[in-house]
């Protein structure tokens, strides 16, 4: 396969980026600096599954609340605006029982700071429950006049996508208000199409490659297409968006449509949640404020510590 490139941030310097996709409590400060100091000015969080099932209603209302509160200030410390979406994700969906109980909580985090939108809703397995709660966040959404954000299933991507999409329309959702999330070559034509966002997740051996991600920018342009990491517990790359941007010039992808892809696109998805403004993006960090009386400086530290020193101090 050669030897790999190197990432070289000045190929990129001066470029703002947004995430719009990233599960930042499974991240590190040490991620939150990385991805402020390549360009990263705003993310949103989605609402997912935390690698083992939860067993209590308590266990989502202290998640939800932890996207829009402690991971919103850790975020704020490093100069990136944190917005969230929230939802029930579909593998938890087919818990029938809590996922009755968790339906009846969702208001009362849907219209908080900071949420842009129901999500990450949709398929994992296409079961009869996962479509249940599917169309009820769908009808949820459109009460509150959200944007919705859809995970596509790892199995059978291609009929998922489109069902997906057929129940978003059947519902009665504007397509320009749903963000269809992990497309691949196999999806993203149909998905555009159809007057869909079309998000690709740029993340390791699973989902798409930035090499791939390159191409179908040159194939299908830059019009309603976003890309994001996706970041989470897995092998993952909370940096895959400046890393794809970097890679698009190198390429020979503009500028124009490297800013659409990596920053613009996700903006102005979202932003029809109203709570997007563009002038809260690149705000001092105040080290000095606290979250419910904790910070991140535990002790007194500074806020970088000397990485290329062996001693730590």
């Amino acid at each position: 396969m050669g030897e790999p490139e190197a990432f070289d941030i000045s190929a990129v310097k001066g470029m703002k980026f947004f995430d719009p996709h990233v599960h930042m409590t499974s991240r590190t400060t040490d991620d939150y600096q990385a991805m402020a100091d390549a360009g990263v000015v705003a993310l949103i969080e989605p609402a997912f599954w935390l690698g083992q099932p939860r067993t209590g209603l308590d266990s989502f209302r202290d998640y939800y609340s932890s996207l829009i509160g402690w991971e919103r200030f850790r975020s704020s410390q490093f100069g990136i605006k944190h917005y969230c979406t929230i939802g029930l994700n579909s593998r938890e969906a087919n818990n029938e029982s809590l996922a009755e109980q968790v339906m009846e909580i969702l208001p009362l985090f849907i219209y908080k700071e900071g949420v842009v939108g129901i999500g990450e809703i949709g398929f994992d397995d296409q079961t009869a429950a996962e479509e249940k709660y599917y169309r009820l966040q769908l009808e949820l959404a459109k009460e509150a006049g959200l944007p919705v954000q859809v995970h596509t299933p790892h199995r059978d991507k291609k009929k998922g996508t489109q069902r997906s999409m057929d129940i978003a329309l059947e519902h009665g959702l504007d397509p320009y208000q749903v963000i269809i999330d992990h497309n691949n070559e196999e999806t993203v034509k149909e998905v555009l199409d159809r007057g869909f966002f079309a998000a690709f997740t740029i993340y390791p051996f699973t989902k798409m490659g930035n090499e791939r991600m390159v191409e179908i920018v040159k194939q299908y342009g830059a019009e309603r297409i976003m890309v994001n990491s996706a970041a989470d517990w897995g092998i993952s790359d909370p940096l895959a968006v400046p890393k794809t941007a970097a890679l698009m010039k190198m390429r020979g992808i503009s500028d124009q449509d490297i800013e659409l892809v990596t920053y613009r696109n996700a903006i102005t998805a979202f932003a029809q949640s109203g709570q997007i403004d563009e002038a809260d993006f690149n705000a001092q960090a105040d080290l000095t404020q606290k979250f419910e009386g904790n910070t991140i400086l535990r002790g007194g530290q500074q806020p970088r510590p000397d990485k290329s020193s062996i001693i730590i101090s």
